[in-house]
């Protein structure tokens, strides 16, 4: 556990042998860190040599159903973050939906290497004129973008112009939770390992 201002998070390792770095992946807003993408890569990124922390969110652990506001995800993500620089290995920054806007919004101060933004949310469902795009653009970070191309928050090709630094990865027929339909000539077990690869690619080819 870690304290936070906002209550205890919890961590859960998955150790590289010899990591090489370290990622911290945190959860979206209507789940927690069972979700698919995050549980792949935290079986398989540990073989790349990059360890991977699952960091679960204060209001989750405490067991209440409603994410609080982005200021309080925030106050429960930072000391995670300082906990978790403790580690050595230069310490990337991600999470998925909500926790990717978290993670592009603290990355500079917690002094994170990148920011891996898994189903970035860029706009609420059917409300593209809520764009959340400036907290992606700002992360002043290079930043790896992994979209479901039916990604109702936002497809890829919704998404502006990326800073040089920034880089998008499109999951083909996926939903925001990297869900593929039945009829696509992809399963979602090629769906997880390009999904793996692209980041386990990215952070190696970072540090």
């Amino acid at each position: 556990m870690v304290e936070t201002p906002v209550g205890d998070a919890r961590l859960t390792w998955f150790e590289a042998a010899r990591a090489k770095a370290l990622v911290v992946l945190g959860h979206g807003a209507g789940g927690g860190v069972e979700a698919a993408d995050l549980q792949a890569l935290a079986q398989v990124l540990p073989g790349r040599g990059i360890t991977v922390v699952l960091a679960e969110q204060p209001w989750r652990v405490a067991g209440k159903r409603l994410a609080p506001a982005p200021r309080t995800l925030d106050a429960g993500w930072l000391p995670v973050m300082e906990r978790v620089r403790q580690a050595g290995p230069p310490v990337f920054a991600g999470g998925r939906s909500a926790g990717a806007r978290v993670a592009c919004r603290t990355g500079r101060e917690t002094g994170a290497a990148g920011v891996v933004a898994l189903a970035f949310p860029l706009h609420p469902p059917g409300k593209p004129e809520k764009s959340r795009a400036e907290e992606l653009l700002s992360t002043g970070l290079p930043t790896l973008v992994v979209q479901g191309g039916a990604d109702t928050f936002g497809g890829p090709g919704e998404f502006p112009v990326l800073p040089g630094d920034h880089r998008m990865v499109e999951v083909p027929y996926g939903s925001h939770g990297f869900k593929v339909p039945k009829r696509a000539p992809v399963d979602e077990a090629a769906t997880l390992a390009l999904i793996t690869g692209a980041v386990g690619d990215w952070i190696l080819g970072t540090t």
